[in-house]
């Protein structure tokens, strides 16, 4: 069967909802692992990015493992926070989630970007979508060393040719940010709705 490296992770998005139309944690933190064999293939400009997606899902899994039916539902834990007061701290699950979706927004957007922009190097391309994603949410020293990556960025057609595998690249990551991008929406209507969408990187 053709393969791309976004085909794992479309095929786990078929199960981030329960029937209820609730986000499940596992499948959704699942989908977020399966975004970062991608990453890898940017070699070190998605460096950072990558710690960051990783210790994120890595906090969220645990407090998931910790009670899988009580926190079954992504919100439970962030919703836990919110009542405990505990919700901004940095080390928390809530504070976890929202940089996780903010990443995910900035890949989704990358992905975009490659598709709507053929002539735009990969620099351009990741630059632009930290721009319009991250880059509000960072402080000056996470602003820098983004800015820093971004000029390490592989070559395009190099690293288009490496994630395509024996798949249709193009249709894939349509897929991959028109699927994915309802579910990152839904997570910061979630997060606004606890007023913690717009928190800043300490």
């Amino acid at each position: 069967m053709a393969e791309t490296v976004f085909t794992p992770s479309l095929e786990g998005m078929k199960h981030v909802k329960a029937e209820n139309g609730v986000i499940l944690t596992k499948p959704f933190l699942d989908v977020c692992k399966q975004i970062l064999p991608v990453l890898d293939k940017f070699g070190a400009a998605m460096a950072i990015v990558k710690t960051d997606i990783g210790g994120n899902i890595t906090r969220l899994e645990n407090k998931y493992c910790s009670d899988p039916s009580k926190y079954e539902h992504l919100y439970t834990m962030a919703q836990e926070e919110v009542q405990n007061k505990t919700a901004k701290g940095s080390s928390s699950c809530t504070n976890g989630l929202l940089w996780l979706t903010r990443a995910m927004d900035f890949l989704v957007e990358l992905f975009r970007n490659l598709l709507e922009h053929p002539d735009w190097t990969m620099s351009q391309a990741c630059t632009d979508s930290y721009t319009k994603t991250l880059k509000k949410f960072h402080g000056w020293l996470a602003s820098s060393s983004f800015t820093v990556a971004m000029k390490l960025a592989p070559n395009r057609d190099k690293f288009m040719e490496v994630i395509s595998g024996t798949g249709d690249i193009n249709a894939d990551i349509e897929k991959f940010c028109t699927t994915f991008s309802p579910f990152l929406k839904e997570n910061h209507n979630f997060l606004a709705s606890v007023g913690l969408d717009d928190m800043k990187a300490s």
